[in-house]
């Protein structure tokens, strides 16, 4: 009997003990002070998230084509300048000395062009005389020859003088035939010369052109009415070929360079919506092109803005980037709340329709859009989820809610 009273006793103790810990896991709490987000049906339009950095629109950077130093300076970062106006002066005394040179360099060319062609008219104008005079000179042995042949042919002449007729015109003919060809030669020598000599003033003319078009850079100017935002401005300083002296950018207008995981490339495409926070505000634009290639496991992303003039874009401001990745249509969803950290499974607080307890259940998440994030398990439309921290209900089953009049 005593053996049955004492395990009688642990067993009330056991059931004691087992009550009094049930008791003291189930919490409650007053509903206000609680942030529900309630479960429905509808579309997700599952994104990608990234980071982004707020740029200028456009910013063009302007180096030096020549090695030189900074005479004077016009403006300072900050200024609005229209296209074509000067920003710094470089000391060009050494450049234009030297496109003089070049410019009479093409000068004598041209000169030697021109003397060269009048030598070459004269020396085929005198072939061209010789040759008239040897025709002229067959045509009069041929002549000879005929009358010396007639001669012979009625007894007034001789054979030995037809055949020295013959040899004098046959003499003359090779002759004018060596005379013509030399003419043919020298003309395609001439102009041969005269094609190399075009060819050296093209090219001097192409440098010259080039020497000119860098001087004209060399005369630094804005070139496109924008703001100035960094500038080489100490006088006498040396810039060498290349290097940058001046930025300028428009800070009327923005676009947004983000990254996001390489693993997200390829659901990535120009043309894909875009929403980007940058402060409190949501703005929304797309995709205008990415990087071909990645670094460091991200991805470049550059995004052009619908309103790229908003009060809330800085250069530098940085930015939350969703990616639109495709339509989840007619779900199980959620509003899209800072627990949400990716596709997974998440321990939540639960308030089914008609209750007034709140369950701790596994919830599988999935994709998620910028309002809304899929609910793949574990809740049902007309759930609400606890969007707040609930570390204070340490991890306890069920949490009795209540409404505190």
């Amino acid at each position: 009997m005593r053996r049955i009273a004492i395990a009688g006793g642990v067993a009330v103790a056991a059931t004691l003990a087992w009550w009094l810990a049930a008791s003291m896991s189930v919490e409650s709490v007053d509903i206000t002070e609680l942030k529900l987000a309630s479960v429905d049906r509808g579309d997700v339009d599952a994104t990608i998230s990234g980071n982004g950095t707020v740029a200028p629109a456009f910013e063009e950077v302007i180096n030096s084509p020549i090695a030189s130093r900074v005479v004077e300076v016009y403006h300072r970062p900050g200024d609005v300048v229209d296209a074509g106006t000067p920003l710094l002066r470089l000391d060009l005394d050494a450049s234009q000395t030297a496109y003089r040179s070049e410019s009479d360099k093409l000068a004598q060319l041209r000169l030697q062009l021109e003397q060269l062609r009048a030598n070459n008219r004269t020396r085929l104008s005198d072939l061209a005389k010789q040759i008239e005079v040897a025709r002229m000179k067959v045509r009069r042995y041929d002549a000879e020859y005929v009358n010396e042949r007639y001669l012979d042919s009625i007894g007034s002449g001789t054979g030995d003088r037809v055949r020295e007729v013959e040899f004098t015109r046959n003499s003359a003919r090779l002759e004018l035939e060596q005379l013509e060809q030399q003419l043919a030669n020298e003309t395609d020598v001439k102009r041969a010369d005269e094609q190399l000599k075009l060819l050296e003033i093209e090219i001097q003319e192409r440098q010259l052109s080039q020497q000119a078009r860098t001087l004209d850079d060399a005369e630094i100017r804005a070139p496109r009415r924008a703001t100035v935002t960094s500038i080489a401005d100490k006088l006498g300083s040396a810039v060498s070929a290349g290097q940058q002296v001046a930025a300028i950018a428009d800070l009327g207008h923005y676009r947004v360079d983000a990254t996001v995981s390489e693993n997200n490339a390829p659901d990535v495409s120009p043309g894909s919506r875009v929403w980007v926070k940058a402060g409190k505000e949501t703005i929304e634009g797309m995709v205008s092109g990415m990087s071909p290639t990645a670094l460091n496991g991200l991805i470049t992303v550059n995004v052009s803005l619908d309103n790229d003039s908003a009060s809330v874009l800085r250069p530098g401001v940085k930015a939350e980037v969703k990616i639109s990745n495709g339509l989840r249509a007619d779900v199980a969803r959620v509003p899209n709340r800072s627990f949400y950290t990716g596709p997974g499974v998440y321990q939540l607080y639960v308030l089914a329709s008609g209750s007034d307890e709140l369950q701790l259940r596994s919830v599988r998440l999935g994709a998620a859009g910028y309002d809304f994030v899929e609910v793949v398990t574990g809740l049902n439309p007309g759930d609400q989820i606890v969007t707040n921290d609930t570390k204070r209900f340490d991890g306890a089953p069920i949490v009795k809610v209540i409404t505190k009049k």
